[in-house]
Parts: C-alpha cells; structure tokens; sequence
C-alpha cells in the first residue's frame, strides 16, 4: 500500500506541482487544500501517513493542522516562504523545514525519507 501524503497549499500551481511530483514517486495524495479549517476536517476521520504545509494557508496558519498531526506522530514537512526555519525547529523539532522556492524533487524526497523513517 502507497503512503498517504496530504497537501495543505492555497497556491494552486504549487500544489499541482507538488501534488504531481509526489504521485510520480508512489505516493497517493491528498487535496490540495487551500484552507486549514479544510484539512482539519479531512483529518477528524482519516490520518494521513505524512503531510506537506504551508504555514500560511487562505485562512490562517497551519499550526493547529501541524498541532494534530504531531499528536498523532505524523511527519510533516513546512513548504513555507513566510516561516523562520528556527521558530519551526523549536516548536517543531520532529518536522522538515523545506523553504520555498524549492524543487518538488527535494519535497518528495524528503516525504519518502520520512515515510521510512515513521515505518
């Protein structure tokens, strides 16, 4: 079974992008969604094996989605122009920092580094 990978981007052609290069490498994944409040209720019934956010979505920030999944031991990956990589690390220490601009080959690298690593 292919690992489950959600997509919170309020970007579209981000999120394609992103999307696309992490169906290319086996992964099967979910959204986009440019909302936190829209993940989050994808997440009241599901858990996803891993996530890549945004920090800054339509509605506000992803923290309280980034929050969750850290309850549940989900890695995520921040895709973020807008955050500082050391207030992540700190509030985050187990999740990836990988700012934007950044190859949608790096991305999914990192997501399947973690998949293995969670496995």
């Amino acid at each position: 079974m292919s690992a489950t990978v959600l997509v919170a981007e309020d970007e579209l052609l981000i999120a394609m992008d992103v999307m696309d290069e992490l169906g290319a490498a086996g992964f099967v994944t979910i959204g986009p969604f440019a909302k936190t409040s829209q993940a989050l209720e994808y997440c009241r019934l599901n858990t996803p094996d891993c996530a890549v956010l945004d920090v800054r979505l339509a509605d506000g920030e992803s923290f309280p989605l980034a929050d969750l999944l850290a309850e549940r031991n989900v890695p995520v990956i921040f895709h973020s122009g807008h955050a500082a990589r050391g207030a992540l690390s700190a509030r985050y220490p187990q999740m990836r920092v990988c700012p934007k601009p950044a190859l949608t080959s790096e991305i999914a690298s990192a997501v399947a580094e973690l998949c293995r690593t969670a496995a």
